[in-house]
């Protein structure tokens, strides 16, 4: 019989990755997270023995606490969670459960060290447009929701990611890049274990974006015009991912509406018309503070415009080697 403080893994995994998602506490003991080191997508690891001393962080917060079979470790924390203000529930029949569900686990191994908050660190180039924003609201959403992500100069990434002890990404010739027509998001996906069919489809559509491959899916042009959008509004890098990972946060739910039978699907040989409607709801959901009137009108001038921030190529692919947005 459910109890009244618990969450099945059904209903949790509804609520990864959407901004109604509670925090995430992994507190396996240190045996079983070893004979097993992956984590539901977004969790946290704290040490239940030390409970006490960190549970004031989560006061006003909703959280779900995980052990390994959902007894005696996430019950007894999360009563001690909500003792100290927490709403705070346990997941039924744990991370064991969870598992057994087939539900998507994240793969920690490749993850940078964390540093003594327990935060990974990431680096890019700065200005970051479509496939850098996306992999960064990946890793909030579903890796590591404390992550640190910093923007330098593309001659200082590598040099800047010895010194602060941090991943670089979306660069040449590091492990988190694009590896042929894949782009660095879809890399994650697959190194993390996250290839869920709602983030696989987001996929296709930042890459079709992000690759001037726009044909890959009707809501790439969209993407592409509210990301030039959100980069022209913003001189700060961080404000934009934080424009972005409050606006972006329903484009999971939205893509698992695109299902091959979908009124919503753009086949070849439909009306131009159908595809701007498409674009236009995804950038709203991603420009921020006003919806773009005409996304395809965007990308036109945008490429006339050949800015200094951003390159296109006429070419339907980007031949091998080039760099991406």
């Amino acid at each position: 019989m459910s109890s009244i403080n618990s969450i099945t893994s059904e209903k949790l995994a509804r609520l990864i990755g959407t901004p109604k998602c509670p925090t995430l506490i992994d507190v396996r003991a240190d045996d079983d997270f070893a004979a097993d080191p992956r984590l539901i997508p977004g969790s946290v690891r704290r040490s239940c023995e030390t409970a006490s001393e960190w549970a004031a962080e989560f006061r006003g917060r909703s959280a779900v606490v995980i052990c390994h079979n959902g007894r005696q470790l996430s019950q007894g924390v999360a009563a001690l969670l909500r003792e100290s203000g927490s709403s705070a529930d346990f997941l039924e029949d744990g991370f064991a459960g969870w598992a057994r569900s087939g539900s998507s686990l994240v793969l920690t191994g490749k993850l940078p060290p964390r540093n003594r908050e327990g935060r990974t660190s990431w680096i890019t180039r700065e200005r970051p447009k479509i496939d850098r924003v996306a992999c960064a609201w990946l890793i909030r959403r579903f890796v590591d929701p404390r992550a640190l992500f910093l923007f330098v100069t593309s001659s200082e990434v590598e040099a800047a990611a010895a010194r602060f002890g941090a991943a670089p990404f979306d660069i040449e010739s590091v492990f988190w890049s694009h590896r042929g027509e894949a782009c660095t998001f879809d890399v994650m996906i697959e190194e993390f274990g996250l290839g869920t069919p709602a983030l696989l489809r987001l996929a296709t559509i930042v890459r079709g974006a992000d690759t001037d491959r726009l044909d890959l899916a009707p809501e790439a042009p969209g993407l592409l015009a509210a990301s030039l959008g959100l980069s022209r509004m913003y001189a700060d890098d961080l404000e934009q991912l934080m424009s972005v990972e409050r606006k972006r946060s329903g484009l999971p739910t939205f893509t698992r509406q695109l299902g091959p039978h979908s009124d919503l699907q753009v086949r070849r040989g439909q009306p131009h018309r159908r595809r701007r409607g498409i674009n236009q709801h995804i950038a709203e959901d991603w420009h921020g503070i006003a919806p773009l009137h005409d996304p395809l009108r965007e990308i036109e001038s945008a490429q006339q415009s050949r800015s200094s921030d951003y390159q296109f190529h006429s070419d339907a692919t980007i031949p091998s080697g080039s760099r991406s947005l």
